[in-house]
């Protein structure tokens, strides 16, 4: 019994020194300045988060760093709060540092709305300030680099343009370019290459293989078949360079370029065209001396720049005629006169613009350089 009393005493004792071991300990963390680790909290800041949040056991505040040992039921024990239901200490009004509900990095205080609002708009005017138009360098022409206009008119890429001066092959109003860099106004300057103009500005140039029963005009009253419908789509509005009979097939060009459509049907400048005719023979021999020495028609003298026989299948006859008139039926009414009426007649090429393998009803734009043959024919 003795012993046992001992055996007990001792137990106890031992416990009591335990606890008493205990309490030191946490009494030498808190002289230290450091919290137990289970009351270590972070400061989030003065958010909506920084308010007292309720613990899942004891229903009250969470206690701040410094706010001393949660305080229960049982005394100074370290989670005494999770049985006697009493509130812990050390909340956001004890004095301490506010408690937050969350860990993570401190962030610095908010800024107002209006700060923000004014960084914002400092933003926004940085960026959308007018382009400020600087001063022209002295001596510096106004409009477009030379070799972006003649890569825009189709003479190739810039970097061939460039050749092209490099080669003293382009000529602005007459003079030889040999520098980089020229600016012009290809509305008003006379650009050339190789001698040849350059069509800079925006005019269309197209040729049209006209089919035999189209009737040369843009519009027809009567709705028969015109030039106009194989041109619908195009913005700008196009007119033909002369006509050609209803039955007569062959090239005719298109264009919105008025004085150059003048020039190439005005008797004055001599544009030249050709026609393959077909007639029935035998042919005399000197029936291209006739032709070329002039024949008498009702409105006067025809006379033929050209002839000459293609081709030959017994009586069937294919002849060349090139003449630089353009009055009304002038071939078919030549031949006719001569003795040998048309079969059938094509144009087969207008000054410097030939068909070539252009299919019939078919329409091609014409390249920089057949428009520049064309206007150096009517000098311009």
């Amino acid at each position: 019994m003795r012993s046992s009393g001992r055996n007990s005493r001792g137990s106890g004792s031992g416990g009591k020194n335990y606890r008493g071991a205990g309490n030191r300990r946490d009494e030498q963390q808190q002289r230290a300045g450091r919290p137990r680790p289970e009351e270590r909290r972070y400061d989030v800041g003065d958010g909506p988060k920084a308010g007292p949040k309720a613990g899942p056991k004891g229903g009250g505040p969470k206690a701040g760093p410094r706010g001393g040992p949660k305080a229960g039921s049982q005394g100074g024990g370290p989670r005494g709060g999770s049985q006697g239901g009493g509130p812990r200490t050390g909340g956001p009004d004890a004095g301490g540092p506010k408690a937050g509900g969350g860990r993570g990095r401190k962030p610095g205080p908010a800024r107002p709305r209006e700060y923000e609002a004014q960084i914002e708009e400092r933003n926004r005017a940085r960026h959308d300030k007018p382009r400020v138009k600087l001063p022209k360098t002295f001596g510096e022409q106004e409009g477009e680099r030379l070799q972006k206009v003649l890569a825009r008119a189709g003479m190739g890429s810039r970097r061939a343009c460039e050749d092209l001066i490099d080669q003293a092959r382009v000529e602005v109003n007459g003079k030889i370019v040999t520098e980089q860099g020229m600016r012009v106004d290809p509305e008003k300057d006379e650009i050339k290459v190789d001698g040849l103009t350059v069509a800079t500005q925006s005019y269309l140039f197209f040729a049209l293989n006209k089919p035999a029963g189209v009737v040369s005009t843009m519009e027809d009253p009567d709705g028969r078949q015109c030039l106009g419908d194989y041109v619908t789509n195009r913005e700008t509005r196009l007119f033909h360079v002369g006509r050609l009979d209803t039955e007569t097939e062959g090239i005719i060009l298109l264009t919105n370029h008025g004085e150059l459509a003048h020039r190439l049907t005005h008797p004055r400048y001599g544009v030249q065209k050709t026609y393959l005719a077909a007639i029935q023979g035998p042919l005399p021999r000197d029936l291209g001396k006739q032709l070329k020495s002039g024949i008498q028609l009702e409105d006067g003298y025809a006379r033929a720049d050209h002839f000459r026989v293609v081709q030959n299948t017994g009586k069937n006859y294919l002849v060349e005629v090139s003449l630089h008139e353009g009055r009304k039926h002038i071939v078919r009414r030549m031949l006719a006169e001569a003795g040998f009426p048309v079969d059938k007649l094509v144009r087969t090429a207008f000054g410097p613009i030939a068909l070539g393998d252009q299919k019939s009803g078919w329409l091609r734009r014409l390249t920089n350089t057949e428009v520049g043959m064309l206007m150096r024919e009517v000098d311009l």
